[in-house]
């Protein structure tokens, strides 16, 4: 889809917890995955514990269009609560492994879908070092462009910086991006990070060129290995830091991008 030249727009977004963001845009009300739980151990191949519930309860968000559904597979992306709220939703979409499972609808990678005056494109994204799927699963990223607004690029659970290069090739401009970051090591692949560490967001940072940066899912779960303060200081040292813009769980941001 081309855009405008006038990409300009401010995007309103509520960070909840976790990967979880409600925003508006192209009329709509869109949420990043669901997790509303409580604090909690989820048992598995690695017990994953949850340590702060959300910013914001589900009864409280209040009418959602569409979920972007990263992944299915684990907790600290789509939570028992995030799987009873996906039912009051009426479309959701994520990866095409998912819909094996559930009831939304699968994007393939490059695969556009439209919904209103929005076209969402599913794009690459990996959850661990080079060939995990057969450990973390399929997961996948978003791009969402409409006519006269921002492109917005939306991560999900992805560590590979030359996913986002590929995105960026593909795409063209990305003029807000909400990247999940806190370099999540539940400890499956040794010391190898699943999400964007500090060093690798400020790669993938570079290659989204001026993109504002809101950096979510860092916090709330144990296995996140750095904090936000650390993430600020690396896009600090490489002279990004005008780039980032970290939200405030359960405070509305509205973020100027384009």
């Amino acid at each position: 889809m081309t855009n405008t030249i006038d990409r300009t727009g401010t995007v309103e977004l509520l960070h909840i917890g976790g990967p979880t963001v409600r925003f508006r845009y192209g009329d709509l009300t869109w949420l990043t995955d669901p997790t509303f739980d409580e604090p909690g151990d989820y048992p598995g191949p690695v017990t994953l514990h949850k340590l702060t519930g959300p910013a914001v309860r589900a009864e409280r968000v209040g009418p959602v269009d569409v979920v972007l559904l990263s992944h299915d597979q684990h907790a600290d992306n789509l939570d028992k609560s995030g799987r009873e709220f996906l039912a009051t939703v009426p479309t959701t979409l994520s990866t095409p492994d998912a819909a094996t499972r559930m009831d939304v609808r699968g994007l393939e990678n490059w695969e556009t879908v439209t919904i209103g005056a929005v076209t969402v494109t599913g794009v690459p994204a990996l959850h661990g070092p080079e060939s995990c799927e057969p450990v973390t699963g399929v997961v996948t990223g978003f791009v969402l462009q409409a006519e006269g607004l921002p492109t917005v690029y939306v991560s999900g659970d992805n560590a590979s910086v030359e996913r986002v290069e590929r995105i960026v090739e593909r795409i063209g401009r990305i003029d807000l991006a909400i990247l999940n970051v806190g370099a999540a090591n539940p400890g499956r692949f040794g010391d190898t990070d699943v999400t964007l560490n500090g060093r690798s967001a400020v790669r993938a940072a570079a290659a989204l060129g001026e993109a504002v940066i809101v950096p979510v899912h860092a916090e709330g779960w144990a296995h996140f290995s750095e904090s936000l303060e650390y993430l600020e200081r690396n896009f600090a040292y490489a002279g990004r830091a005008g780039q980032l813009r970290i939200p405030v769980t359960g405070e509305v941001m509205a973020v100027a991008a384009g």
